[in-house]
């Protein structure tokens, strides 16, 4: 029988994690590098887009600066080590290394990405490569962008370079960060670029990049390579809202076949799930594949999956029916938000830190138990500037918050047998955030775009450091998930 506390004692809580855990963070090239004069680097999609609107982009920020990495990693660098960051990823762009469809390669594209994992390995921070973060290269976008088959094997050419060039040092590579991304907002919600809504292009472009994942896996192999490759997904959980009622049980099933095991299950068991394949062909959807295609998948499975989680999806069945004259996942769900939950109102999102355990729980019961890492996590807040003391720095004391309240269900799941290794913050450092630009900060370190991108360290870049030496935390307030 525990034994009776004292008057005025506190409850204190251990999270301690496995030895060799990574604590570390994530950002993306388009996302921090910008563009320079003589570097280069050809136009994304995302150069292409703000010439045409610069009106979509919050305060006209384009991609152009960014966090100005390209220049200031060797500041930033050091700083993100004294973070307690151990391991960072980030993307290369395909846009900077490649100048063109021939393949014709950019030299000091290349030694940019060389200089910048040696200065990692330097400082005692494991790299992390991923090949495609949304930023598909403006010369093959013109041709069709992964609605064209031409554009998946030149990407598997691509994924080969970087493999041949940095796998001496790089051992954890990616394919894809959240690859759904590309067919929902660019061909279905019409938030990024090009601005379609036809649903059976978002399919044949969803296919075309597992097959451009699967085929970057096949390439990956034949090196006989000491690393690992994976795939970055961000496997939101739908939530039915009762739970005990069919139609909402079908809405939530089908809002994860669409969005998460579409490319969860291709990615790591090698197939697509039969009710996925029926729900496509029952609306006419199916892409146009080559038989030897599906033996491609099956063989290329990833080693180990990448989880971004920022919020759940709360979903029912349709209130009313949904009328579109092209094929909309919305016909089988809508959402809602329950009474009484957390948001951050910044975004307009809701906190819900046992999703990241019910993913755990999803991916060792149902995937094997594949090993796994949670890519991204955290916290963006809008007018950060309300919450710097005297002395400019940011006191986000609700972004430790944060990561503390996802880590003990992290913990959990961990404690009971998922084989998570792993758990990286979104972000480092300020980075610019696609059309939203700078509106939401969700780095460590503050990154000041009106200073020259002067960086500064918030309070939380303080207690992250003692997590990541720690390997851990003591919960001061005693409030154990449950």
């Amino acid at each position: 029988m525990p034994a009776p506390k004292k008057r005025g004692e506190i409850d204190m809580e251990e999270y301690r994690f496995r030895q060799g855990f990574l604590w570390g963070g994530a950002c993306s090239g388009p996302q921090c590098e910008g563009v320079f004069p003589g570097d280069g680097k050809q136009d994304s999609i995302w150069e292409q887009w703000y010439r045409e609107d610069p009106n979509a982009f919050y305060q006209q920020v384009g991609p152009q600066f960014t966090s100005n990495f390209y220049q200031n990693y060797q500041e930033l660098i050091p700083m993100m080590r004294e973070c307690g960051i151990t391991s960072f990823r980030t993307s290369i762009q395909w846009s900077r290394v490649m100048t063109d469809r021939e393949g014709t390669i950019n030299p000091e594209g290349l030694a940019f990405y060389d200089r910048l994992v040696d200065a990692l390995i330097a400082n005692g921070i494991q790299p992390m490569l991923c090949l495609l973060h949304f930023d598909l290269p403006m010369y093959w976008m013109e041709k069709g962008g992964f609605e064209r088959r031409e554009t998946v094997t030149a990407f598997a050419r691509y994924a080969r370079l970087c493999f041949e060039h940095f796998s001496d040092r790089v051992k954890m590579w990616f394919t894809f960060n959240e690859p759904v991304v590309i067919p929902e907002q660019g061909y279905l919600y019409q938030h990024h670029y090009p601005l379609v809504r036809d649903g059976k292009r978002a399919v044949q472009v969803a296919y075309h990049i597992q097959l451009a994942s699967s085929m970057a896996v096949r390439e990956f192999r034949k090196m006989n390579s000491p690393g690992q490759i994976g795939i970055v997904t961000n496997l939101t959980p739908a939530y039915c809202q009762d739970p005990d009622n069919t139609e909402d049980q079908n809405a939530s099933q089908a809002v994860d076949l669409i969005f998460n095991r579409s490319f969860l299950d291709p990615s790591v068991k090698g197939e697509y799930p039969r009710e996925l394949v029926s729900l496509l062909k029952d609306n006419s959807v199916l892409p146009s594949y080559h038989s030897e295609d599906l033996d491609l998948i099956r063989d290329n499975t990833v080693d180990f999956v990448g989880v971004n989680y920022y919020h759940p999806r709360r979903v029912r069945h349709r209130q009313a029916p949904f009328v579109s004259n092209v094929f909309m996942p919305d016909k089988y769900f809508e959402y809602y938000v329950p009474e009484n939950c957390r948001m951050n109102i910044s975004r307009g999102w809701e906190i819900y830190e046992k999703g990241i355990y019910d993913i755990g729980i999803n991916l060792r019961d149902n995937y094997g138990n594949i090993p796994w890492m949670v890519t991204e996590n955290g916290m963006g807040v809008q007018d950060e500037e309300q919450f710097m003391d005297k002395d400019g720095m940011v006191q986000d004391d609700y972004r430790i918050t944060f990561i503390k309240d996802h880590l003990k269900w992290l913990h959990r799941a961990i404690q009971e047998g998922c084989a998570c290794f792993g758990y990286h913050m979104w972000s480092p450092f300020d980075s610019w955030s696609w059309s939203n630009a700078y509106k939401n900060r969700y780095g460590l370190i503050r990154i000041d775009i009106a200073k020259e991108a002067k960086p500064t360290y918030k309070k939380s870049a303080q207690w992250f450091r003692q997590l990541s030496d720690q390997n851990g935390f003591t919960d001061k307030d005693g409030a154990p998930c449950k």
